[in-house]
């Protein structure tokens, strides 16, 4: 089967869909793949190096499986053909439209989002795999942005006391944060509605943050969302507290809706001059009411990093694991370099948001 590598087109996205790493692997085991030129430039992947992998360097529009990272502009959508494999982050639960166009034109799509979250298919979780990269870039925004150090610091002008991190939602995200927090030396606290999390947090050397609220966990991990009456007591207990910590950095998501809002404009307000809130939830809105996306502003003498697609702004890594999670599903869907999809089985079923194409592939 060939597969084809896009670049991807959409403003600031700076990863790749396959890695040559990825590219070797692949044609090792049957795929012939094509590579759009330039396509992982950005990413730091030059043309040689897919070249050295054994891709060709050529327009892959004409393959029979398509991968990328982002969802298909329409421009791009209109190079899609009937039968056609395209794989990618497509948003299938807030962009219906979006899947609707591809399955107008009989394309079997496969989002990445949509990747059963079970054992068999943690090696294809780019959820998780790109929410490490932004755990990761969110500690590090912290760290740059706030007005003092992260470790405390013995000097012979005195001692540096640490700073202080909370991070609200304990997911691989969350997690992420609270373990690169302790590495550049801060005192780090984990909050979640979700108990179960809690040896998690402090198995990473965090405190646990009791606000009293607790809610159950949704189907596939994720936090079920809070009833208007636990939000308002999770605030006013978070209100309470918040103004003990440096950095703020909240992960909060509930898939295919609006970002919870946790952090409102009072509790901003009762947070030190200079202190920072890291909003990773801001692609969705933002978990603090004061966040606006896509910037980094300043209220109530507070700074707030709404930064959006943080995966992107490291984007080496970001493609590499990403690469990761795209070869094993294309060998998982093509073993041996050929096309089987079997609708029986639990991934191949799940991750195919195209329903159309499905029940007619089925019934062939």
């Amino acid at each position: 089967m060939r597969v084809g590598v896009t670049r991807e087109t959409a403003p600031g996205e700076r990863r790749v869909a396959l890695v040559p790493e990825a590219v070797a692997k692949l044609v090792a085991a049957g795929f012939d793949v094509i590579v759009e030129p330039g396509a992982g430039e950005a990413a730091s992947f030059l043309d040689d190096a897919y070249r050295e992998a054994g891709a060709t360097l050529d327009s892959p529009w004409e393959a029979e499986a398509l991968v990328k990272v982002r969802k298909p502009d329409e421009a791009e959508v209109a190079r899609l053909r009937s039968g056609q494999i395209l794989i990618g982050f497509l948003d299938p639960l807030a962009d219906r439209e979006g899947i609707e166009r591809l399955s107008s034109r009989g394309v079997v799509a496969f989002a990445m989002e949509s990747v059963p979250r079970i054992t068999r298919a943690q090696s294809m979780d780019a959820l998780s795999s790109q929410a490490t990269v932004g755990g990761y870039k969110g500690a590090l925004l912290g760290a740059e942005h706030l007005p003092r150090f992260f470790p405390m610091l013995m000097t012979a002008a005195g001692t540096v006391p640490p700073a202080k991190v909370l991070v609200i939602g304990a997911g691989v995200a969350g997690l992420q944060a609270l373990a690169t927090a302790r590495r550049l030396g801060a005192m780090v606290t984990g909050f979640d509605v979700r108990p179960a999390v809690r040896e998690q947090i402090q198995s990473l050397g965090a405190s646990w943050l009791d606000l009293g609220v607790s809610g159950a966990e949704a189907e596939g991990g994720y936090a079920r969302e809070l009833t208007p009456e636990e939000m308002q007591a999770q605030q006013q207990a978070l209100e309470a507290r918040i103004g003990d910590f440096d950095v703020v950095i909240t992960t909060a998501a509930v898939p295919g809706r609006a970002a919870p809002r946790i952090i409102p404009a009072s509790a901003v307000g009762a947070m030190r001059p200079g202190s920072v809130i890291v909003d990773l939830a801001a692609d969705t809105g933002g978990n603090c009411e004061l966040t606006v996306p896509g910037e980094v502003v300043v209220r109530e003498g507070v700074t707030l990093v709404g930064l959006t697609n943080l995966p992107s702004s490291m984007p080496y890594h970001a493609s590499t694991l990403y690469s990761r999670n795209i070869q094993t599903l294309l060998l998982h869907l093509a073993p041996g370099g050929t096309l089987t999809l079997d609708w029986d089985d639990e991934i191949t079923a799940g991750a195919c948001v195209t329903q159309k194409q499905k029940k007619e592939a089925a019934t062939a």
